[in-house]
């Protein structure tokens, strides 16, 4: 009785195409949109930034990366964890080298610079797929940590290998450096993430999102009707990278303001994006935001649960804290493959038809 389409006319192509066509759908998204730039901002703290907020914007931008590579263009990708760190140090370089710029622009750039990257190690995928290519992104997130280990010009020959945000501003606003405030960080990542999600979405329902689920879903046919591999795959991984890159930039410069790449990008940042996909759902840039937020969300409930609420000792809370992280992703996976996204239009399907039998 509360979601309906009965008197919600379509009169033409462009109305009925939309992203939201039900008007329910369409007032929940500004509605989300005010209460994120009129609100937020004003009730947000450290902490809420810090543990929740930041991290779950971050991650959703690098969530929709993944997810236009994997779930819509169908290579499977182990190496977004040192694409994120090509992001990372090339922002950290431009910051460094060209301090009158704005950071804006320096993210823009860093994306840009790992989008080159993403295509280089994407060559691989014209010959091999699947469980192969795997292994060669995989053999990229080791080489591109190795080279930001080892090569001192990435980190500015530093002593101790780190390397630290200086502090830029927007609008006379610091948001990064110890000098920026949590509505500056927050507003930053929110910026980039409503203009890339409009971005990825409009891709993935262009031509070029057609190509890529074309090749998704059989290579050869999608070869045989005109769909150029070559152009459609490697274009995937540059956009796939540059959503990547700003991820790691904005991680680096914003979110961390310090890092070293084996701790901050190394292999278990890879598994984590992928596993954002996954429990999110392929192929949905809402199942993106939905499965950044699960495993944003989830530790930080389970942590405050164990060590505040039952006074567990805190190695022993992060131990089983990992143990019931993992234990819910293989029985969310056996329970519903396609993810919270899934989940989700079936609520939605089962709403608009309460309470009438279905």
């Amino acid at each position: 009785m509360i979601y309906r389409e009965a008197g919600d006319f379509k009169t033409g192509y462009r109305e009925d195409g939309q992203t939201f066509p039900i008007r329910l759908d369409r007032w929940a998204y500004y509605a989300l949109i005010a209460v994120a730039v009129l609100v937020v901002p004003f009730v947000i703290d450290d902490y809420w930034a810090s543990a929740v907020i930041l991290p779950f914007l971050i991650y959703s931008i690098a969530a929709i990366g993944l997810n236009i590579l994997t779930g819509y263009a169908g290579q499977v990708s182990l190496g977004t964890g040192g694409f994120m760190a090509v992001g990372a140090y090339a922002v950290y370089k431009l910051m460094t080298a060209f301090p009158e710029i704005s950071i804006v622009i320096h993210i823009l750039l860093a994306g840009g610079i790992t989008a080159l990257v993403g295509m280089l190690f994407g060559l691989p995928s014209l010959r091999i797929k699947g469980f192969y290519l795997a292994v060669a992104t995989l053999a990229a997130q080791f080489f591109l940590v190795w080279l930001f280990n080892k090569v001192p010009w990435f980190y500015n020959y530093s002593a101790s290998g780190q390397i630290t945000a200086p502090t830029r501003t927007v609008l006379g606003e610091a948001v990064t450096g110890p000098a920026a405030s949590a509505p500056a960080k927050y507003l930053i990542c929110l910026g980039f993430v409503f203009v890339l999600a409009w971005l990825a979405r409009n891709l993935t329902r262009g031509t070029l999102g057609r190509k890529w689920m074309a090749i998704r879903d059989m290579d050869i046919a999608a070869e045989i009707i005109g769909v150029n591999p070559l152009t459609a795959k490697l274009s995937a991984f540059a956009v796939s990278s540059f959503f990547v890159g700003i991820a790691g930039a904005l991680l680096f410069a914003v979110y961390l303001g310090a890092a070293e790449v084996g701790e901050a990008f190394g292999i278990n940042k890879s598994f984590l994006v992928l596993f954002m996909i996954i429990i999110g759902g392929l192929g949905s840039i809402f199942g993106s935001f939905a499965g950044a937020a699960f495993l944003v969300l989830m530790p930080v409930f389970l942590k405050n649960l164990m060590t505040g609420g039952l006074g567990w000792p805190t190695d022993l809370a992060a131990h089983v804290e990992l143990m019931i992280v993992g234990a819910m992703i293989v029985i969310f996976l056996i329970a519903e493959p396609h993810g919270i996204a899934r989940l989700w239009a079936l609520a939605k399907e089962k709403l608009r038809l309460w309470p009438f039998p279905h």
